[in-house]
């Protein structure tokens, strides 16, 4: 039997973060695995929340700023706006999981080493039960590593740390 969470966090996958600066490391399977998992949350009647970042190259309501269209997000979901790496600064995150009375998130997205992880320890800190289909997540590649090996290197910090993989 596959696990699930209480709820689906999809993480950045907006415009400009994924084809702004240069596409995400294997996006198109990205795309695929993560619209696979809102397809399984949406049966299970589990809500998905969206979070998109806001700054001066993502400017809400402006195309860079919209969620990618590849990905299948509905006027019914949840949708958190954030100014900064975690999800849960300074946003109603925290409150709208209360609400929702969630013990346990699926976390995927972007970009690997920035929001994801700093939303992922975060949420570790605060009690919850976190989960991710491995490669759910993606970066650009960076001064220091491939996007490749970055993804595998944080997936290898969070592995039993931080969340629990679970099968796709």
């Amino acid at each position: 039997m596959k696990k699930f969470a209480d709820v689906l966090i999809v993480i950045d996958l907006q415009n400009g973060v994924c084809t702004g600066v240069g596409n995400l490391y294997n996006l198109d399977d990205l795309l695929i695995k993560v619209n696979k998992r809102i397809s399984l949350y949406r049966e299970l009647d589990k809500p998905v929340i969206f979070v998109q970042h806001c700054d001066d190259e993502l400017v809400p309501e402006e195309d860079p700023w919209n969620i990618n269209s590849k990905i299948d997000f509905r006027k019914q979901d949840l949708f958190v706006r954030k100014t900064h790496a975690n999800s849960f600064y300074k946003t109603n995150l925290k409150d709208l999981l209360d609400t929702l009375s969630i013990h346990s998130i699926e976390f995927c997205g972007a970009q690997t080493e920035y929001c994801m992880d700093a939303t992922i320890k975060f949420s570790h800190g605060l009690g919850y039960k976190n989960y991710m289909v491995r490669k759910a997540t993606s970066t650009l590649n960076n001064a220091y590593m491939s996007a490749k090996e970055t993804i595998h290197f944080y997936e290898n910090i969070w592995s039993h740390r931080f969340l629990e993989f679970i099968e796709d």
